[in-house]
């Protein structure tokens, strides 16, 4: 029996915040979340967004980017989380098999003008505070320690 939540990152625009949570929750708490990530637009992966997960070691290169449309009404989802304020507005309300529904919002850095070092920087900037909000909401749901409880009951 499958004990994992399922979360589902929804974006609106370019994919880049939601491939980027998908593959933080992933990282750090694939035993306990099924993770998939989906936008209302989607498109190809921005390679400065592939470059910065690539910086700290988790490849997201093979992620695909979903559309909203192969989630909505399909799949149980116990949390919803829109990522930009777009997304938040644009998702059905109340959307049928979803149990909870969180809005982080995060500046889209495929949207941010300037030099190309300074997207790159952006890029980080928004990969960072993901990463964080992550950890964050992990420590929240006590992930670590309901992880080690239901590993003690599956082994007995």
């Amino acid at each position: 029996m499958d004990f994992r939540k399922r979360v589902l990152f929804l974006c609106n625009g370019s994919a880049d915040r939601c491939l980027m949570a998908a593959a933080f929750l992933r990282h750090f708490a694939t035993d306990a979340f099924d993770v998939y990530s989906a936008t209302f637009q989607p498109d190809e992966a921005n390679p400065l967004t592939i470059q910065v997960m690539n910086e700290i070691r988790i490849d997201i290169s093979a992620q695909p980017v979903n559309s909203v449309e192969k989630y909505l009404g399909k799949l149980f989802i116990h949390y919803l989380i829109t990522l930009s304020p777009e997304a938040r507005k644009n998702c059905p309300a109340p959307w049928p098999g979803v149990e909870n529904r969180l809005h982080w919002s995060f500046d889209d850095p495929a949207a941010y003008p300037g030099s190309d070092e300074q997207k790159l920087e952006k890029f980080r900037a928004v990969r960072n505070q993901i990463e964080s909000t992550i950890r964050q909401w992990l420590a929240e749901q006590d992930v670590e320690r309901r992880s080690i409880a239901l590993l003690n009951h599956i082994t007995g």
